[in-house]
């Protein structure tokens, strides 16, 4: 994009912040949260009887949040317009015996969250974050924004083979970050995560922690037309339907045909089965009450569902110019051209035709460009909560997203300007 049609870099700014605030799903849908409050949304709990009242709210459940805007006089067999999206990043995660070192080193034992790329965290100031869970039921946020941990790379004098012949990485024993020095004791690390959250210890009964990179997002380049920082994928999209659905609920109700609905999930990048997951059953369930909470019956809950259509956005692969080869010959996703339509036969994305349309004309309404992606045809294709929340709820399903560079690193590179983008094409769909 050229620098005449550059936009107001406002709304990047503001998504580098919500980076540095959602280390972890748990932090990412906290952060959410607290922007719909701020916009008028209110929580409510699953536990409790549901009313049919006109407004904002959401549902959190660990990592996931599902929120929706219900307009005054909707009907009970109102249609959705949903966008979908993943909290979660793949990364390293502390095991349940997390003390562990040797020769006068103490460690953390880690696994391999999703499919990461294990060379991106070698070499680099590690924090901890995530959530610990109380004796009595209750979680709290950790989020150790510091350096705290490394996980150091051998030495090029001690593998003269790394450079010529690639790096090979052990999953299980050469990515144990080291946190210090002296005898492994057992229960160190919860007692100082602990002592950072302001608990006791004693009352530390379970623990979902992750080491996160501490360098802030930036931007790159020479004209500052790039950003750099960790988890874009999914996070950029979660930030951009949380704007999205905050700027269609401050629309005149009679101007909304739909209810807009922000669909947030965890465990994506380990195939999303799980409660929290993509292929559990929170979002039909959260939509289903929504029917029946406004009086609605079976039926309605049927019409409802026939005419909804769901968005799920996704980071996607911009063309990489070292690796032009590993790309389709005539689809080349760039940076700065707009939110890509994904695509694929074997419906590992879940766009067909009739999708394609919706999204051109949400685009068209929002004056966004849009790029088409597609794998070269020797290539293995990823795939998305996509062809899962059209299967699971059968609701049309269209597979969007940024084109990015670095995909699953722990530093991942995009358009300065393609989240914003994305967040107007987004507000475009959900207001109809």
């Amino acid at each position: 994009m050229s620098s005449s049609l550059r936009f107001d870099r406002g709304h990047t700014d503001d998504l580098m912040a919500f980076l540095m605030a959602s280390p972890s799903p748990y932090h990412a849908v906290a952060t959410a949260a607290a922007r719909l409050e701020k916009a008028g949304f209110r929580q409510v709990e699953e536990t409790a009887a549901w009313d049919g009242t006109a407004g904002g709210k959401y549902v959190l459940r660990g990592g996931a949040i599902v929120a929706w805007y219900v307009p005054e006089g909707a009907a009970a067999h109102t249609p959705f317009r949903i966008v979908g999206a993943h909290t979660d990043s793949p990364n390293l995660r502390v095991k349940p015996l997390p003390d562990t070192g040797a020769y006068g080193w103490r460690q953390v034992a880690v696994e391999i969250y999703g499919g990461t790329l294990l060379n991106t965290w070698l070499d680099r100031d590690l924090g901890l974050a995530g959530r610990i869970s109380l004796r009595d039921g209750t979680h709290r946020l950790v989020n150790i924004d510091r350096p705290l941990l490394r996980v150091p790379q051998l030495a090029v004098h001690l593998d003269r083979s790394a450079n010529p012949d690639g790096l090979k990485l052990d999953r299980q024993k050469h990515m144990q970050p080291i946190w210090g020095l002296g005898d492994v004791e057992e229960g160190d690390l919860i007692r100082f995560v602990a002592e950072e959250a302001g608990v006791d210890a004693e009352d530390v009964t379970g623990w979902d922690l992750m080491p996160h990179a501490v360098e802030p997002p930036a931007y790159l380049g020479r004209d500052r037309e790039l950003l750099a920082g960790p988890r874009m994928d999914n996070l950029l999209s979660v930030h951009a339907a949380t704007a999205a659905l905050g700027a269609v609920a401050g629309q005149p109700d009679e101007e909304l045909p739909y209810i807009p609905v922000m669909a947030a999930f965890d465990h994506e990048e380990n195939g999303s089965q799980s409660d929290t997951g993509a292929d559990g059953p929170l979002l039909g369930t959260v939509l289903e009450r929504s029917v029946f909470a406004r009086g609605g019956t079976y039926e309605d809950r049927a019409r409802a569902f026939a005419g909804t259509v769901c968005l799920s956005s996704d980071t996607g692969h911009a063309i990489h110019p070292n690796y032009a080869e590993r790309h389709d010959p005539t689809h080349h996703p760039v940076a700065n051209g707009g939110p890509i339509l994904k695509t694929n036969v074997n419906m590992r994305y879940a766009t067909d035709g009739s999708g394609r349309a919706v999204f051109a004309a949400a685009c068209q309404k929002a004056g966004v460009p849009w790029q088409t992606f597609v794998s070269n045809n020797s290539m293995p294709c990823g795939t998305t909560i996509g062809p899962i929340t059209a299967a699971r709820h059968g609701i049309q399903t269209v597979d969007i997203g940024v084109a990015i560079l670095s995909m699953h690193s722990a530093r991942e590179l995009c358009g300065a300007d393609d989240p914003y983008l994305l967040a107007n094409a987004l507000t475009a769909f959900l207001a109809g």
